[in-house]
């Protein structure tokens, strides 16, 4: 089992570590850690990129991916050069903090658009993904106009000026269901073999179940933009935002 890092700290942009296995797929080597600060991607979030330092050279991590337990991290950058690249090997991971930072300060303005709509309208979430800098969100939304989508982005950033410290708790899997609407989805997406939950809480607005990194505060988010909004059936409205 790889110590996945970005859940006791996620602002760690540098970390130590050991290489565990060393396999390859898709024609390129990929390296399993003992520890790693790399997020591997779920819940709509993107995996992180960076690098991996071995024996004083530096390879791009263009791929992060969770696989039986193991977090495997694919290299860039060797072209058949001699690395020496097996387990036991010390190396030094670094995250490209600045696409991190985005990815974080977006996934918390989806909780931040998840919060207002389930608050002020009821709406549970059918789906939603993220990119840095923007995401999508879809809702059970009979209808959606011009004027309750700029009332939607105008609540957003009342949150988001509120500053709201974010926070995160790992629950027993029969605690953390015993929290009301726990799950905004409207399938429950959570495998019933996971015996733990992880729940991130925006203080006063909102509280989910959700594996991904987010910033400290609501105020990291600095402003949202509902950039456009479309129908996707009959009840199911999708939002489109960006951050700035």
């Amino acid at each position: 089992m790889t110590t996945e890092l970005y859940y006791d700290d996620a602002y760690l942009r540098e970390f130590d570590a050991a290489i565990v296995a060393v396999d390859k797929k898709e024609g390129r080597p990929r390296v399993a850690l003992d520890r790693t600060a790399f997020y591997p991607g779920g819940g709509g979030q993107p995996n992180d990129t960076g690098w991996l330092t071995i024996d004083h050279r530096r390879l791009a991590v263009a791929k992060v991916a969770r696989e039986r337990g193991r977090i495997w991290h694919t290299l860039d950058g060797i072209k058949g050069q001699s690395i020496p690249i097996a387990p036991g090997r010390q190396v030094r991971g670094l995250l490209d903090w600045e696409r991190r930072y985005l990815l974080m300060r977006t996934h918390t303005a989806m909780h931040i658009l998840c919060g207002v709509v389930w608050r002020d309208y009821g709406a549970s979430v059918t789906g939603g993904d993220m990119k840095p800098g923007s995401g999508r969100m879809d809702f059970e939304f009979e209808a959606m106009t011009a004027d309750l989508v700029a009332a939607i982005e105008k609540k957003c950033n009342v949150e988001i000026e509120a500053a709201r410290p974010v926070t995160t708790r790992t629950l027993p899997r029969d605690a953390a269901f015993k929290i009301p609407d726990l799950i905004r989805t409207k399938i429950n997406l959570l495998p019933k073999q996971i015996k733990e939950v992880r729940t991130v809480e925006l203080e006063g607005l909102d509280l989910q179940a959700d594996g991904g990194t987010h910033t400290a505060s609501t105020g990291e988010v600095r402003l949202m933009r509902v950039v456009d909004y479309r129908s996707k059936g009959a009840i199911n409205k999708r939002i489109y935002v960006e951050i700035g």
